[in-house]
């Protein structure tokens, strides 16, 4: 009897063939034979006593869309599944990738609106609904989301990234991360159907959709723990396995500080001298220790997992995947992975999570070249931490400014680094305002850097009003407004306080200034000037010049930027876009006064 196929469907001319992962009991097959004559089984493997088969079918360039009825015959008897194959949707308008106009916005949908109350508390899943419990389940939903879209295009963004939507198993994986089935939504988020309809709305809104990716491990209570598809499934098992955390030590390569938000280790993996005695915990070990490690050396895997990738775009319209705990797998299968999914969607984006703050360590993880051992991951960009981790220590804890113009030096180490995705917050810190050192204007300077710096921007849901949080849970908490009977509606400018006004429509403003003028988005970015309290820079396409100045002196300051033998040379005035700073021109001279812990942006006349 199979009780599963995955994936559950598939598509004519889409690939030459599909591999099914049957579920269920005595399919240990002799036989398996499907009724359209354009769809031929070419192998099949049973495996754990007949609970999973593996059919491989090679679908003919003649196949048309339909539903195969394939017949299993066993020893015992027969029993038959179906596959539904479609024909293909029109390309316009999906998979369209990020490009540098984009401004990402990050949500988690638990967290953002409740557009169905209905789904708040499924059959399956009772008990793990509760608004008051800040790691169960709050009820907001991929409807939601889709109702609130005309807040986000007014706010100005232009990429959706969701954590994950996979359904998940425990009372307490309301952020995404543990997945039991890599096709099937969760249903405190809805159905497939209301992650259809969102994609196609935003693609409407002229928003795009990215889905966040996890080959890396799915959660514990996965039906693949209890008895794995194949004995090397995972690495390890359930009572043997390693522990990713036990990684290198920092002492290894010399480290003594403890920064103040912890990094991943991920020097020996970048290390061409380093055995990989130091390493096969980070790429071999249960993450945290909890959840299943995927052994995507395994081909079957490796191919299970990229018909999932294919299945999740083809079955939306998607633009892009975010990549999570991208060191963690090998990069054998992201070279392979990424070459499979960009022979069907070449302009489909990945952006790689590497959890580090050095460029020398997350550089080697992007795509574009070979390293030292002879691949090249493929990955479009990453999220840009080095930056992030500098961002934070310059505003909260005073450090040099000069270390932005040091970070962005090692750009040279990148292939496009104006792709790197930047940030100063996500779901995985404190939120940036309840950080030690923060207030509002300083939130505002982080803003302003983030949508001024080469890259594209990434800002974490909230963040434009003010939200609060400290650690994990408290980090994500509820949007005000989107739930039925909230005191307050901060989707509207009615319902907002008038701190949270004046935060929303200065990173409106910002937003509108980037869209608007190309250099802010898509322009090279030239250091000007740049010391300890101060950096000012300049952002250059053929068609303008926009000049960004930023001190973070709790003094103003006077600054005097010779232009000569500079991209800025020849200026011959500034109309300020935005801030309180002055600038005027004498002798070749750009004389600027810079108030406080500012940020202030001119157009070079």
């Amino acid at each position: 009897m199979v009780t599963k196929v995955e994936p559950p469907s598939w598509w004519a001319n889409l690939t030459p063939e599909v591999m099914l992962l049957l579920s269920g009991h005595d399919l240990e097959a002799t036989r398996v034979a499907c009724n359209l004559p354009s769809i031929l089984v070419e192998r099949t493997q049973a495996t754990a006593a007949g609970h999973y088969l593996f059919v491989w079918l090679k679908i003919g360039a003649d196949a048309k869309s339909g539903t195969a009825v394939c017949r299993i015959t066993t020893a015992t008897g027969t029993t038959s599944f179906e596959l539904p194959v479609a024909a293909r949707a029109m390309k316009l308008g999906r998979f369209q990738g990020l490009s540098q106009e984009d401004v990402i916005y990050l949500i988690m949908p638990d967290r953002f609106a409740n557009g169905d109350p209905t789904n708040d508390e499924p059959a399956e899943v009772r008990g793990t609904h509760d608004r008051a419990n800040p790691r169960a389940y709050h009820g907001g939903d991929l409807r939601g989301i889709r109702e609130h879209l005309t807040y986000l295009k007014d706010l100005g963004v232009t990429a959706l990234w969701l954590t994950p939507i996979l359904k998940n198993g425990a009372a307490q994986d309301y952020h995404g991360y543990g997945a039991v089935d890599l096709y099937a939504v969760d249903p405190h988020l809805g159905t497939i159907q209301d992650y259809q309809n969102l994609v196609a709305e935003a693609h409407k809104q002229g928003m795009k959709i990215f889905f966040d990716l996890v080959p890396n491990h799915v959660g514990p209570k996965h039906p693949w723990v209890a008895e794995p598809p194949l004995r090397d499934w995972f690495h390890g098992t359930q009572q043997h396995h390693a522990d990713s955390s036990a990684g290198p030590n920092g002492t290894f390569y010399g480290k003594t500080d403890k920064p103040t938000i912890a990094n991943d280790p991920f020097e020996a993996l970048i290390d061409p001298h380093a055995p990989p005695r130091l390493s096969r915990n980070l790429t071999e070990g249960w993450f945290f220790n909890i959840l299943p490690d995927l052994n995507t050396e395994n081909p079957v895997v490796a191919e299970f997992l990229l018909q999932d990738s294919i299945w999740w775009a083809e079955t939306s319209g998607l633009d892009g995947y975010r990549l999570d705990t991208f060191p963690y797998v090998s990069r054998k299968f992201w070279s392979a992975w990424h070459a499979g999914l960009h022979q069907i969607y070449p302009y489909l984006t990945t952006v790689g999570e590497v959890f580090h703050p050095d460029p020398s360590v997350t550089s080697f993880f992007a795509g574009g070249q070979k390293r030292f051992d002879g691949i090249d991951s493929g990955l479009n960009t990453l999220f840009d931490f080095p930056l992030f981790f500098t961002l934070r220590d310059v505003l909260l804890r005073e450090a040099p400014v000069g270390r932005i113009a040091d970070v962005l030096r090692h750009d040279s180490l990148y292939v496009h680094p104006d792709s790197l995705v930047t940030f100063f917050a996500n779901h995985d810190v404190p939120r940036f305002l309840s950080a030690a050192g923060s207030s509002t204007a300083r939130l505002k300077l982080a803003f302003g850097l983030t949508l001024t710096l080469r890259g594209i921007p990434e800002l974490y849901y909230g963040d434009e009003i003010g939200i609060p949080g400290g650690g994990d849970p408290d980090n994500r908490r509820d949007f005000p407004g989107g739930w039925p009977g909230d005191l307050q509606n901060a989707f509207s400018a009615e319902g907002r306080t008038a701190e949270q006004q004046d935060l929303f429509a200065y990173v409106q403003s910002l937003l509108r200034l980037r869209r608007e003028h190309p250099a802010l988005h898509s322009g090279k970015l030239w250091h000007l000037f740049s010391d300890e309290t101060a950096y000012v820079f300049m952002r250059e396409t053929e068609e303008e010049r926009v000049l960004v100045v930023f001190n973070n002196s709790a003094e103003p300051r006077r600054l005097k930027l010779p232009l000569h033998d500079t991209p800025a040379q020849g200026a011959a005035g500034f109309t300020r876009f935005l801030g309180q700073a002055t600038a005027d021109l004498a002798n070749a001279e750009a004389q600027i006064a810079v108030p406080s812990q500012s940020i202030s942006i001119f157009l070079l006349d």
